[in-house]
């Protein structure tokens, strides 16, 4: 299977964006919304500082400007990078010299809000944050939630498919989106904003940019399936023995009679004793030396009648496990103190600065045998090498952070994914549960994936973008041939990857 078509046989990255182009998209959005140079360099870089590299941020406002600009592009063979919040921690966004990115940042405009319908239409800058502040005023809600609420944006989470706490119940941002418009890679535009969810009129073609990463085409709009919010919500902490009490307690959870369960998150005991330390939180009724512990949230119409069903979770869970502990959030400023235990990841790399993470998916079944499996032998790979396990346990998203500072040796960095993600697809789990593919999880994709299922990407991809422009080496690479290895894969028939400039393999 032969690599993608490049543009300027790939010399993107020691060539410069010809002033002439620059000042062509200069008319079409206007100077102010074209910076280079320290102006670009000035933009916030996110969770990536290589996001901006290009040195060329461009900022339609439009369909038709973002269309304009493509074209522009492609007559130029100028590779372009689509970006969002800058929340991704795959690489997704990043950019090199020779190629421009394009923000979606002044495409935020919230362009209708129906609450008979409950859709909402809105353009890919609009973040999730303005959309769940808008919805809530029609007691509605986008049905999605994640930590990057304040900087996500629609756009992104549409080109990531993001997932967050609410997946298990809602689906992920896939399930939402009713209808989307983008601009493909030569400039036209694909409008199919239907707001309806029955519609069986020939191909769904909106799920190849969700979850594509920018690679298809460019998502400008999006029409947003809304749900209605609850009246009232009660969180609490379980403090619990394994990962069998925890997922026991899920189902007492979704067995409610008073609500729903909203959210079932899981940390484990290393996570969340550092997470406890770095906020100075401690509760007499929850002591830290507990296996696992497992957040949860339900919602409904009568606050009350919520916590006291969480008091019967609690005699239940202990019914069987004697050695459970809890606590039930008595007021909203206890819900933010227990929810920031979560959600506030950056004390794991305040810990340890660019520690390797990874984000698995495994079927609920099969946890308790992964989480055995990997363990050991992640210590086996490095004296002293363990993980970070936290996630959402309700889906079997678990997120891996190791206990590291910096990037991991290549050769060691091998052995860590060999030990993760071997066996993975075979019980029925993913690699990438929602963080993407990127830029750095490319040869992971490579070498899991079913082969028949890389030879149609690649040929989707060649008959939407046979430049290869849109957010090359995202997903798939260019200027590359997928052959097999002397090496075994890590699963399965898998590809590996061979390139001229291996890429990075390890994380942030």
């Amino acid at each position: 299977m032969t690599g993608l078509a490049s543009p300027r046989q790939m010399n993107s990255t020691d060539q410069a964006v010809p002033p002439s182009v620059i000042n062509a998209i200069r008319d079409v959005v206007g100077a102010a919304n074209v910076r280079t140079g320290e102006d670009a360099g000035a933009i916030d870089l996110g969770s990536n500082g290589a996001d901006c590299s290009a040195g060329i941020v461009v900022a339609p406002l439009s369909t038709a400007e973002v269309a304009a600009v493509v074209r522009i592009c492609r007559q130029n063979e100028i590779p372009i990078v689509p970006q969002g919040g800058r929340t991704g921690l795959v690489g997704g966004s990043v950019s090199r010299p020779g190629e421009i990115v394009l923000s979606m940042m002044r495409m935020n405009r919230i362009e209708r809000l129906d609450p008979l319908e409950r859709v909402a239409v809105v353009g890919a800058g609009v973040t999730l944050e303005a959309l769940q502040t808008a919805a809530l005023e029609h007691r509605l809600e986008p049905g999605i939630d994640l930590a990057a609420r304040g900087s996500a944006t629609i756009g992104g989470m549409v080109s990531t498919n993001a997932g967050g706490v609410m997946a298990f119940r809602n689906g992920v941002m896939r399930h939402r989106v009713l209808g989307l418009e983008a601009v493909l890679a030569d400039g036209s535009v694909y409008s199919d904003l239907t707001r309806v969810v029955k519609n069986s009129a020939g191909y769904d073609l909106k799920h190849l940019f969700i979850g594509a990463e920018g690679t298809l085409g460019i998502v400008t709009r999006v029409a947003v399936k809304l749900d209605p919010s609850p009246r009232a919500t009660a969180t609490a902490l379980f403090g619990l023995p394994s990962v069998e009490a925890a997922l026991r307690t899920i189902r007492l959870a979704l067995e409610s009679d008073a609500g729903h369960l909203r959210a079932a998150e899981a940390m484990w005991t290393s996570y969340f004793g550092l997470a406890a330390a770095a906020h100075e939180w401690s509760e007499p009724s929850v002591p830290l030396d507990q296996p696992l512990f497992l957040l949860l949230s339900l919602g409904g119409a009568h606050e009350n009648a919520l916590r006291e069903d969480f008091e019967r979770i609690y005699l239940e869970t202990v019914q069987q496990y004697p050695e459970a502990t809890g606590i039930i959030a008595d007021s909203r400023r206890q819900e933010d103190e227990l929810w920031r235990l979560r959600e506030d990841t950056s004390v794991l790399y305040r810990a340890h600065p660019q520690a390797p993470s990874f984000d698995v998916s495994v079927p609920l079944s099969e946890i308790p045998a992964y989480l055995d499996r990997i363990l050991p032998r992640l210590a086996a790979v490095e004296p002293g090498l363990a993980p970070y396990v936290f996630g959402h346990l309700a889906d079997g998203n678990l997120h891996i952070i190791l206990n590291r500072k910096g990037p991991l040796a290549p050769d060691v960095a091998e052995a860590v994914e060999r030990v993760l993600y071997q066996q993975l697809r075979e019980i029925g789990g993913s690699f990438s549960a929602e963080h993407g593919v990127g830029s750095k999880r490319i040869h992971s994709l490579l070498t899991t994936a079913d082969p028949t299922k890389l030879d149609a990407m690649e040929r989707v991809k060649r008959a939407l973008d046979e430049q290869s422009i849109m957010n090359p080496d995202k997903v798939l690479p260019r200027d590359a041939w997928f052959v097999r290895s002397s090496r075994p894969p890590l699963s399965g028939n898998g590809h590996r990857l061979s390139l001229n400039n291996a890429s990075d393999l390890n994380d942030e």
